[in-house]
Order: structure tokens, then sequence, then C-alpha cells
């Protein structure tokens, strides 16, 4: 019945009663110490050391950084839809052919192939990678993938 119902025990914690007396134990300072900054509220002392050059700042940073670069993702059915609009020409299809038509967006970014879709068209595509099933499928179907290697794309970079 919902006249029943009850939380489970523990579900609901009661709030600490602060300022109630000295015989509460929290009353007076309310379990803040003195006086001071500490005693006030929105106390953000963190790693503060009064001055001092903090030990976070102190100690050298060692670790693992990654230097990952961002790939933007076409697919085949996004190929179709270019080709079939007019977009792109299937027979040669380069890297400044997809920023022109806004598939590949933004400066230092690469392009990857992936299979999902299907794929009717015989394309020469020119992308930085692939997936292997794309390769399969493309080469397949008689067309031509070339990778554009890391060195290429430095001079590319360069240039701009």
């Amino acid at each position: 019945m919902l006249n029943t119902l009850r939380d489970s025990v523990g579900a609901r914690k009661k709030s600490k009663r602060l300022g109630r007396g000295i015989g509460s134990g929290k009353g007076k300072t309310c379990a803040r110490g003195g006086k001071g900054q500490t005693a006030r509220s929105g106390v953000a002392l963190g790693g503060f050391e009064g001055g001092q050059m903090p030990l976070y700042i102190r100690l050298p940073k060692r670790g693992f950084k990654t230097n990952k670069q961002a790939f933007s993702v076409i697919n085949f059915d996004k190929l179709e839809l270019l080709a079939s609009k007019g977009l792109i020409d299937p027979s040669s299809v380069t890297i400044d052919d997809f920023k022109r038509v806004g598939v590949l967006n933004g400066h230092g970014t690469r392009l990857k192939l992936l299979a999902t879709g299907a794929l009717k068209t015989k394309f020469n595509l020119e992308v930085h990678a692939s997936s292997k099933k794309a390769v399969e499928v493309l080469e397949g179907l008689g067309g031509r993938l070339s990778l554009i290697k890391e060195s290429e794309r430095k001079a590319e970079t360069s240039i701009l």
C-alpha cells in the first residue's frame, strides 16, 4: 500500500545541527576551530602555502602526454551522396576536394575512410588513413586508394 511505503534505513541522513550550545559538541565555533580565514565560508586555501611556492609547482612534471591527431571521418554513404550531388568527381578525389565540400574542416585535422554504408561507385581517393574493410571494398570495385604520408602532410601544413 502506498501509505505504508518508507525510505530504506540510512537513506535519509539528518543534517549536523551546529551552534546549539556547548553540550551538543558542535556549539560555539561549530567545529571550525578558532577565528580567521578557515572559520569563514568560501575558503579557498587548497594548495596555498602562505606565499611560498606550492609543493605541486615545485615538483617536476612527469608522466605521459598524448599527441593524438584528430581524424575527420568519411563513410561510403557520404561519398555516394557527394558524388550523386555532383560535388566531387569519383575519378579523382583529393583532400582539397573534401575541404571544399566541408567534409574536412579545421586546420591540422586528418581524414579517415570507414566502410559504413554501401559503395556502388568506383572511386579514386586520397585520404590520410582508412580501415582494412574500406580498402577491400574500394579495391574490389576497381577503385584506388592513396594514403597521404606524414612527411607529405608536414610539408603541406608548412606551406599554409
